[in-house]
């Protein structure tokens, strides 16, 4: 019977990279996405993937993609990797901006540990759910990204309460905290912080670098190891961590 995990935010980034890193550990993957175009690319990849489309703003979404899923076999694994950021000066960021990124980043994780926890207690069988925070997780100090910050840090502690409710089931909940990641998110970060600060972005790039005692910049795949070792056998006695993925950045 095929070992099931289902990972959001997938369509691209650290959430493809957890699709194909998950796939290439015998598990069967649904890619899903807000962006289903991006899923079925992704999915199209993969042995036995199946591509849905999923908005984790909403229940009924995340439900319809969890049963999907569950066609494929039992579900074991679930990876909260949607995400979306903004920037701007922490006393100009907008109601829609607000909104917008607390409703993906932290009542979407809410909502999807919701639906995986409950499957997975109905189904009676042990499972992981890792959620996707950010460095900005353990460190407030990130210049323009207050309301992105807050949301992370919600996950933080959202993981640390999930872990000690689903523990009694066998569910073991844990979350990455990954650094200066190169995605598309992160080249947008890049070009908005180099004008916000009146910078250049290679001059922020390099600001980046200089902040990672490892010397750059961690890539996808780096952080989506982290998840499908958080999502395996191996990590079988870890819930309730944050794992760092950042190079040994200081801003830990």
């Amino acid at each position: 019977m095929s070992r099931v995990a289902l990972v959001t935010g997938a369509g691209a980034g650290i959430g493809a990279a957890t699709a194909r890193a998950l796939a290439a550990d015998g598990f069967t993957v649904a890619v899903s996405d807000l962006d289903a175009r991006a899923a079925v690319a992704v999915a199209a990849e993969l042995p036995g993937a199946l591509a849905v489309g999923l908005d984790v703003t909403s229940r009924a979404s995340i439900e319809a993609a969890a049963e999907a899923a569950r066609d494929l076999g039992p579900l074991e694994v679930w990876v909260s990797c949607a995400g979306v950021s903004t920037m701007a000066p922490f006393i100009e960021l907008s109601e829609q901006e607000i909104d917008s990124c607390l409703a993906v980043n932290t009542r979407g994780v809410i909502l999807c540990g919701q639906v995986a926890g409950r499957i997975l207690i109905e189904q009676g069988t042990p499972g992981a759910i890792v959620n996707v925070a950010s460095m900005a997780s353990k460190r407030g100090a990130v210049p323009y990204l207050a309301h992105y910050v807050a949301s992370k840090f919600a996950v933080l502690g959202l993981t640390q309460a999930m872990a000690v409710e689903l523990a009694p089931h066998g569910i073991r909940v844990n979350c990455v905290c990954p650094g200066y990641v190169e995605t598309p998110m992160q080249e947008r970060e890049l070009q908005w912080e180099a004008r916000l600060g009146r910078m250049t972005v290679e001059e922020v790039r390099s600001s980046y670098l200089r902040d990672t005692p490892l010397g750059r910049l961690q890539s996808p795949e780096d952080v989506a190891d982290a998840i499908a070792f958080l999502a395996g056998p191996r990590a079988a006695a870890i819930t309730g961590e944050a794992l760092s993925v950042n190079g040994g950045s200081f801003m830990d």
